[in-house]
Order: C-alpha cells, then structure tokens, then sequence
C-alpha cells in the first residue's frame, strides 16, 4: 500500500474503512489485523495497473485478482483463505457504496470458492482427561496450567478470550464472564473442576507471580509477572500433549470443539451450546451434531446385532 507519507484517494479510504471496522462494528484487533493485510494485497495489486482511486475499481479488477491469487507461484491460497479475502474485499466495496464513495458495489457478483465442509477436530473424553492430568503438579507454573487448560475445556472459551480474562471476570467462582467476537460479553458456568483448578492457583501460585511484574488484573500470570499471551497459550498445551503422549495434533481450538461436542454427545440442546460458545448463528454451532451423529452411527453399526 501507498505510505501514510503520500496518501492515495484508495489509501484513504481503506483507513477509513479499517476504523469503521474498529470503532463503528467493535471488531476485535486480530480481525482488523487479518483485515488490513488482506487489503493490503488488493491495494498492491490495483496499484500495479495503476488504479489509485475507488471510483477506478472495475468487476474485472476483483476478476483478476482473485486469478492471481489462485495461480501464484508462491504459495497460491487455499479456498478458505480465498475465500476470506474475497469477504475482507466485498465488505470494502460495500462500505464504499454506502459512504456514496462509488456509484456501485463492483464485487457484489464476487462469488467465493465453495469451501468443503469440515468437520471440527476434538478428542474423545479419555484423552481429554489424559491431557488435564499432564499438567497436575504443585508448584506455581503446573498450577497455572492446570487452571487454564480446565478452564478453556470447562467453558469453550477461544483462547484470545481466556487469556484476555481479568481476575474479576470469575464471578463468585461459580461463572466466567468471556469477552467474545465483537465485544460481546457471554456468562458459561465453571465446572467443579475448573472451579478447583483455578482456586488453588488463586490461592497458591498467582499472589507469588503477580510481585515479579507490574501490577495486572490479568488472571493468568507468566513467570516473570505479566499476562499470558496466547503463544504462551499454544505452548503450555503442546507441552501438556507431548507429555501426555497424545500423538495428536493439539491446539487451543481442540479444547473448544471438545467442549461443544462432549456436551452435545451428552444430550445438551443445540442452542444452548451455541450460547455458550458466543456463535452469532446457531448454524456455526449445528456443524458440531454432525460429528455426534458420526458417532452415533458407528456405536450403532458395532452394538445393533442387524447393523452389518
């Protein structure tokens, strides 16, 4: 893109657009962040053939562009990045049609690469235990640990929101307040579990590393004092499935497609399970029931003694 320095009418605009996103619709950072690149890239390709104002911008321009995107020789993007670029782009051009910047929406006939579906990757409740039992431990950084793998497999919470969590955000000990996609706050409850994992931490580990920092709310603490980052995050659990043996590719999500699918393997309604995960759409939540339905099918094929 065009440096702050000598602003294009596009730059310009594209600014804009990002604090509209910021500001105006409360996305959180990392999705700006994923926003900004995007637009970057489309910026640079529109630049090459000298496109420097929204009003220049034809169909054949997002036409062309979404070619090169497939047939670049370094790495070329796989439909679901395709297709979240094309979103980052229809939604600018949308943006510049409302604000009356252009007389039309040139990427409203954009049509994204159809994405096959997915079905979420979790473990089973054995190896879940497994993994929670790898951290227990007495001392500070295992106590730590422990709470925060409890607590992400208690509540489903996506690891930005778990480790973005205040001490006060545990009320009474019995909920977790999330601060989920858009700000939008959501109450899940705490299980016995979670509940016990973070009250020894509270007690016994936290005081001790909150004096090693600057004073945070933050309810989880690194070594030295300060909040936890998500890397932080990732690496406590690969240290925690190595040590476990899981020989399974472990990752924050896996605790939240676990918790989704355990509860509904568990006979929770499906709208309940979309609540407590924050998904704006009970049609995100509704990919969960088709991996318990798998399930189901199989218990069925090897118990039924007509099945086969």
């Amino acid at each position: 893109m065009p440096s702050s320095a000598d602003p294009t009418p596009l730059s310009v605009e594209v600014d804009r657009y990002l604090r509209h996103l910021a500001i105006e619709r409360g996305r959180a950072t990392n999705t700006v962040a994923a926003y900004r690149r995007d637009l970057a890239a489309y910026s640079a390709f529109l630049a090459a053939d000298g496109v420097m104002a929204p009003t220049a911008i034809t169909a054949a321009h997002i036409t062309g562009f979404t070619q090169q995107l497939r047939t670049r020789a370094e790495t070329p993007l796989t439909a679901s990045s395709l297709a979240r670029m094309l979103s980052t782009i229809r939604g600018f051009h949308r943006f510049l049609l409302d604000e009356e910047l252009v007389s039309e929406d040139v990427a409203a006939r954009a049509k994204p690469p159809k994405l096959p579906e997915r079905l979420p990757k979790a473990i089973t409740v054995e190896q879940m235990s497994a993994l929670l039992a790898a951290v227990d431990g007495d001392d500070m950084q295992a106590l730590r640990d422990k709470a925060l793998l409890e607590l992400l497999y208690a509540t489903g919470a996506r690891v930005s929101e778990a480790v973005g969590l205040n001490v006060d955000d545990v009320v009474d000990g019995d909920v977790v307040r999330l601060l989920g996609k858009g700000n939008k706050q959501r109450i899940v409850p705490l299980g016995s579990y979670a509940r016990a994992a973070i009250d020894a931490y509270l007690v016994r580990a936290r005081p001790i590393l909150s004096v090693r920092g600057k004073a945070t709310p933050a309810l989880f603490l690194g070594i030295r004092g300060q909040r936890v980052s998500r890397q932080n995050a990732w690496l406590i659990i690969r240290a925690a499935a190595e040590k476990a043996k899981l020989e399974l590719e472990i990752s924050p999500h896996t605790f939240r497609h676990s918790f989704a699918t355990h509860l509904l393997e568990g006979g929770a309604d499906v709208r309940v399970v979309q609540e407590l995960l924050g998904h704006s759409s009970v049609a995100t939540t509704q990919i969960y029931t088709l991996v318990t339905a798998d399930t189901l099918r199989d218990m069925y094929t090897t118990a039924h003694p007509r099945a086969r």
